[in-house]
């Protein structure tokens, strides 16, 4: 008689390679998110944080050990696995590791409840402070590549996608927003809470609240519904800088195809911020960015583009960073072209001799996990994207896109899963050699 076969037993321990090298500490093995449900208590003045996550999932392998990404400056106090507390945890380095009583078998379902508080800090890292931050008054996230494990248990890599619930109750007067759709809002003496369901996959680093001095305007009901979150005192200049959202998410549509989300909210903190930030369903940019110029405009483009690269086409290893920002980047110059600016083609000649000027000394596909914030990134990403135009045709190009955007809604996707797409609409494979392998710098068609 033939040995039975055992299915292996996977312990979290025995895995030394990581998910992605670029992030090598992030990531886990034996199992596959499907929801988190998030119950938060924040008090502004003390930045405490105190929460309960519900994590639903399925195991992909037998597991006698398993972990999620959790930031140090949380506390764990209680962990339960499919509703029983038999369980040994330990909270160590970014990782809360978890060993049920016996080892749960593969495709089991897991819920996962940890009860765990504290006062919560970005993770700091090779592209700076990512995560929950501190604002004058409030609080804003934003956990770009890596942060999303400063505020809650997750399995924090793109390539887990999951739905979300989402409650946070918070000091009366302030306004609190999350990702996805305000179904319930309750006010109890001076507290208020408020609870965000997010139905869409998304990405633990997309995940975000965002608490403020806010008031909340609609800017257009439709056809897709747009919200500004901003201080009252920056009503003004945010009505101006941010004026032809509703244009440009009519440009988008046309040219990408359908808005991935319900809705798209615009939240402008009370603070100065270096950067505008993206997260699902919504960005959120700092006081200094409504200079009541439009001087920001293209940042409004850059980031509304988002929604569609990056957040529902989402990386499956960081190295494809191009496939979020070179369209967001090439997405400005569309926006121009469609808006009485420069063309796109104008636009890309100015930048293209700019990068020929640059050190050629990056591989768009694999720039270094150091450097997938370079700004090479995004410009070479947007000129790889305008050479595509230029050899197939708007016709095809923008068709391409659609297709683009369509086939792989909601999905992880990598870099080949494109070249493999555009080769059916006629671009060669030698372009790519080129633009996305190759370190020197080819001419623009």
């Amino acid at each position: 008689m033939a040995d039975r076969l055992v299915a292996p037993v996977f312990d979290v321990d025995s895995s030394d390679n990581p998910i992605d090298t670029y992030l090598p500490q992030n990531g886990n093995r034996g199992y596959r998110v499907s929801r988190y449900e998030l119950d938060l208590e924040y008090k502004v003045e003390s930045n405490r944080l105190t929460g309960k996550a519900k994590i639903t999932a399925v195991t992909t392998a037998t597991v006698s050990k398993f972990a999620f990404d959790l930031g140090p400056a949380m506390n764990v106090s209680k962990v339960s696995v499919n509703g029983s507390r038999s369980v040994k945890f330990s909270h160590q380095r970014g990782k809360l590791k978890i060993t049920p009583a016996k080892p749960i078998a593969s495709g089991a379902a897991l819920v996962v409840t940890v009860a765990y508080g504290g006062t919560p800090k970005p993770i700091n890292g090779v592209w700076g402070e990512v995560g929950w931050e501190e604002l004058t008054e409030g609080s804003l996230v934003a956990s770009q590549p890596n942060g999303a494990a400063s505020w809650f248990p997750c399995d924090d890599h793109p390539v887990s996608k999951a739905s979300y619930g989402i409650t946070i109750t918070t000091d009366s007067p302030y306004y609190a927003v999350a990702n996805g759709t305000l179904v319930r809002k309750q006010t109890r003496a001076s507290r208020t809470t408020w609870v965000y369901e997010q139905p869409e996959p998304m990405a633990s680093y997309l995940a975000t609240i965002q608490i403020g001095p806010y008031e909340h305007r609609i800017v257009s009901p439709g056809p897709v519904p747009m919200k500004a979150i901003t201080p009252p005192r920056l009503r003004a200049q945010f009505d101006h800088d941010f004026g032809r959202q509703p244009q440009m998410m009519d440009t988008f549509v046309r040219l990408y195809g359908p808005y991935p989300f319900a809705s798209y909210t615009v939240v402008v903190t009370d603070d100065d911020l270096e950067i505008p930030i993206e997260a699902q369903g919504l960005s959120i940019f700092g006081a200094n960015h409504c200079s009541g110029s439009r001087y920001y405009e293209r940042l409004v483009a850059h980031e509304l583009a988002h929604q569609w690269f990056g957040n529902s086409l989402t990386l499956g290893k960081w190295a494809d960073i191009w496939l979020h920002e070179g369209f967001a980047c090439y997405s400005e110059w569309i926006w121009a072209e469609n808006s009485g600016g420069a063309t796109a083609h104008d636009k890309a000649k100015r930048a293209h001799t700019i990068q020929r000027g640059l050190a050629m000394d990056m591989q768009l596909t694999d720039p270094g996990s150091a450097r997938i914030f370079d700004d090479r990134v995004y410009k070479r990403g947007a000129l790889a994207l305008h050479a595509v135009r230029r050899t197939i045709g708007d016709e095809r190009f923008f068709g391409l896109i659609q297709e683009w955007t369509s086939k792989y809604r909601y999905s992880t996707v990598a870099t080949a899963d494109f070249t493999d797409l555009a080769s059916r609409f006629g671009c060669p494979r030698s372009l790519w050699d080129a633009w996305l392998v190759d370190k020197q710098m080819p001419s623009l068609p």
